[in-house]
C-alpha cells in the first residue's frame, strides 16, 4: 500500500488536518528550497503545491495518486497591447505597469472581433483565459479550470486581508491602489431569480486552504442585485464571521467606478472602513442597514414552497431555521423528509448534506431518492410495470451526485459536532442549503455529567445556531419516547413534548411537524404542524397528503383539517 512517502512527500509525525511541507516536484529546484509550498490535507488525502501546481490524491485504499488536473490548459502567449487599449485602461484608472505585471493581452478572442485577455494562472501555469470585448461580451476557454483570478498571488497570503471582487478590472483597481491581495470570482454574479447557481461557485473548492490563512475577507462585489446574491453566497460558504462588506460612495456600483471618480484613497477608505458581515450574536445595527431597508421595501419573505399546495398554507422552508420532525415508528418520517428534499431540488435547485444512518448502506438511500426524482419504482417486482430503466438510473444518478452529499463519518463517535463539521465542509464545497439529521437517536450522546434536558438544550441550540450562521435549513428527525393509543386502539399522533428529552424539543425548534399514518394500508398521511415560530413561515394546523408506496412519494389529498 502506497503512502505519502512513496510520492516524496514528507510529513511531520502525527500530522493531522491540513499541514504545509516542501514539494517533491519543485522545491529542490528553487532558491527557496525550504519554503513549505505544498498543502497536504490529511483528512481528504489530497495535496496541492501553491508554486508549481503539483496535485494528487491517495484513494480510499491509500494506493494511488490521481492526475493533477482533468481540465484542458489553454496556450497563452501575451501579445503587446494596442495603444488604444492601454489608453482605455488608463481612463479607468489602471496604469500600464499593472497591465504588464498581470500579463494582460489582446487578440482574436471572438470569431468576429478582438478582445482583452485576462490570463488565470495557478501553480505558475495559465489554466484559463477570460476574454472581454469592448462591447462587454465575455467568454472563457472551453473545458478549462475555473479558479480565482490572480490565484498564485493570493495563495502567497502576504497579509491578513483578502479582497474578493466580482470582476478582473475591480481586482486590478485595488491592486492599483496598493492592495496586492485582491482577486475576482471567475464567472460573475448569479442573476436574480436564478435557482441553481451552485456550479458558479465550484472554483471555491481549489481555494479551500487559502481562506484558512486570511483573518479578514472583504467582499467588494458590485452594488446591485446580482452582486448581493454573490456576496451572500460567498459569506455563507467562506464563513460570515470572517467576511466584511464595503459601502460604496453615492453613484458608484463597483471598485473601478470608485477609483475613476474618487481616486485610490477612496479605495483605501473602502478597505479601512469595511463593515463586518452580519453574524448572529454580534448585533451592530449599521451592519443590518441593507437588510432593514429591504424589509421596509419588500416586507418579510415567506419561505420556499414544500411542493404540496395543501401543506404550503401551513409550512414553508426558510433558510436559517430548524424543523423537528416526529411521528410513530413506520409512519413515514424519513420518506417525507426525502420527498421534501426532492421537491426543493426540483423547484429551487437546492443541495443537501444528509446524515441518515437508518437508511444505510448509502446505495439503499440513493435508491429511494431515485424513485422520488423519477417517479417510478426502482425494485424489480412482478406488480411493477413501469420500473426505472437502467439508462434513467444512470442519468438521475448524475443529478443526485450534484445535489445530495451523504455524511458517513469514519469516526467511532457520531456526535452532533461531527455531523455539523461535515455539513460545514459540504456548505463550502457544494453550496448545501439543507441539512438532515435522521434520526436523533442514532447519534452518540455524551452527557458528561449533564442531565438529558441540559444536554438536549445545549445541542439543539448549537444546531439552530448552525442553521442561522450558515443560512441553511436543518431537519432533525426524532422518535417519540412514549406512544399513546386512542379509545379505538389506534396510536395517537405524538406531540413534540413526547420526544425523549421533553419540552426542549418544542422550545428550541423553529418549526415542528408530526407525520402520522397509523393505518399502514391507508395511503392518507396526516401532516400536523405543531409549531411555527415566525408567522411569515406558516401557521399551526394540519393537512393530508396521499402516500404512494411504489415510489415513496406524496401528493396533495383532497380534504384537510385545520386547528385554529
Amino acid at each position: 500500500m502506497k503512502t505519502y512517502s512513496d510520492y516524496g512527500i514528507t510529513l511531520p509525525h502525527g500530522a493531522a488536518g491540513e499541514v504545509r511541507t516542501t514539494c517533491p516536484e519543485c522545491s529542490s529546484h528553487r532558491k527557496k528550497s525550504s519554503e513549505k509550498c505544498l498543502a497536504v490535507n490529511i483528512d481528504k488525502k489530497t495535496w496541492f503545491c501553491h508554486h508549481c501546481g503539483y496535485a494528487g490524491r491517495l484513494n480510499s485504499a491509500g494506493s494511488d495518486s490521481c492526475p493533477a488536473s482533468e481540465y484542458r490548459k489553454p496556450s497563452y502567449k501575451k501579445s503587446n497591447l494596442p495603444q488604444n487599449v492601454i489608453e482605455w485602461f488608463q481612463k479607468r484608472g489602471i496604469p500600464e505597469s499593472i497591465l504588464t505585471l498581470n500579463e494582460i493581452g489582446y487578440g482574436n478572442s471572438f470569431k468576429d472581433k478582438k478582445g482583452i485577455q485576462f490570463p488565470y494562472r495557478k501553480g505558475g501555469v495559465v489554466v484559463n483565459i477570460k476574454h472581454r470585448s469592448r462591447d462587454k461580451d465575455f467568454r472563457q476557454e472551453k473545458s478549462a479550470e475555473k479558479c480565482f483570478y490572480r490565484f498564485d498571488e493570493i495563495a502567497k497570503c502576504n497579509g491578513d486581508t483578502l479582497i474578493v471582487c466580482e470582476g478582473e478590472i475591480d481586482a486590478l483597481s485595488f491592486q492599483t491602489a496598493g492592495f496586492e491581495m485582491a482577486t475576482s470570482i471567475p464567472d460573475g454574479a448569479p442573476s436574480p431569480g436564478a435557482k441553481n447557481f451552485n456550479s458558479k461557485f465550484d472554483f471555491l473548492k481549489s481555494a479551500e486552504s487559502i481562506f484558512s490563512h486570511y483573518q479578514k475577507v472583504i467582499l467588494a462585489v458590485d452594488n446591485d442585485a446580482p452582486g448581493k446574491i454573490a456576496e451572500s453566497e460567498l459569506a455563507r460558504r467562506i464563513g460570515a464571521e470572517k467576511c466584511y462588506r464595503v459601502k460604496y460612495p453615492q453613484g458608484c456600483k463597483d471598485a473601478n467606478e470608485v477609483l475613476v471618480k474618487h481616486g485610490s484613497q477612496a479605495l483605501t477608505d473602502l478597505v479601512d472602513y469595511a463593515i463586518p458581515y452580519p453574524v448572529e450574536g454580534l448585533l451592530s445595527p449599521v451592519c443590518f442597514e441593507q437588510e432593514v431597508l429591504a424589509l421596509y421595501d419588500n416586507g418579510q419573505n415567506r419561505g420556499f414552497s414544500t411542493g404540496w399546495d395543501t401543506l404550503d398554507e401551513y409550512y414553508s422552508i426558510k433558510p436559517g431555521e430548524m424543523t423537528i420532525v416526529t411521528g410513530i415508528p413506520g409512519s413515514g418520517k424519513s420518506n417525507f423528509v426525502d420527498a421534501l428534499m426532492v421537491n426543493l431540488l426540483n423547484s429551487q435547485g437546492w443541495a443537501f448534506a444528509v446524515f441518515s444512518p437508518e437508511n444505510w448502506p448509502v446505495e439503499r438511500h440513493i435508491q429511494t431518492i431515485l424513485e422520488k426524482v423519477e417517479l417510478k419504482p426502482f425494485a424489480k417486482h412482478g406488480r411493477y410495470t413501469k420500473r426505472i430503466s437502467r439508462e434513467d438510473v444512470q442519468e438521475v444518478l448524475k443529478i443526485i451526485d450534484a445535489h445530495f452529499h451523504f455524511i458517513v463519518p469514519k469516526e467511532d463517535l457520531l456526535t452532533v459536532e461531527t455531523i455539523l463539521e461535515k455539513a460545514r465542509i459540504a456548505i463550502f464545497r457544494h453550496g448545501v442549503k439543507g441539512v438532515v439529521i435522521d434520526p436523533w437517536n442514532e447519534l452518540d450522546h455524551l452527557y458528561e455529567g449533564k442531565t438529558e434536558a441540559q444536554y438536549l438544550s445545549e445541542k439543539l441550540t448549537k444546531i439552530r445556531r448552525f442553521a442561522r450562521l450558515n443560512a441553511v435549513h436543518v431537519w432533525v428527525v426524532a422518535h417519540p419516547k412514549n406512544l399513546s393509543k386512542e379509545l379505538d386502539g389506534a396510536y395517537r399522533p405524538p406531540t413534540m413534548y413526547e420526544i425523549s428529552g421533553g419540552a426542549h424539543w418544542r422550545n428550541k425548534a423553529d418549526n415542528g411537524i408530526c407525520v402520522h399514518r397509523p393505518d399502514y394500508q391507508n395511503p392518507i398521511t396526516e401532516i400536523l404542524i405543531q409549531k411555527i415560530r415566525f408567522k411569515e413561515v406558516g401557521k399551526v394546523g394540519a393537512t393530508r397528503l396521499r402516500y404512494c408506496a411504489d415510489t415513496g412519494t406524496y401528493s396533495d389529498a383532497e380534504d384537510r383539517t385545520e386547528n385554529n
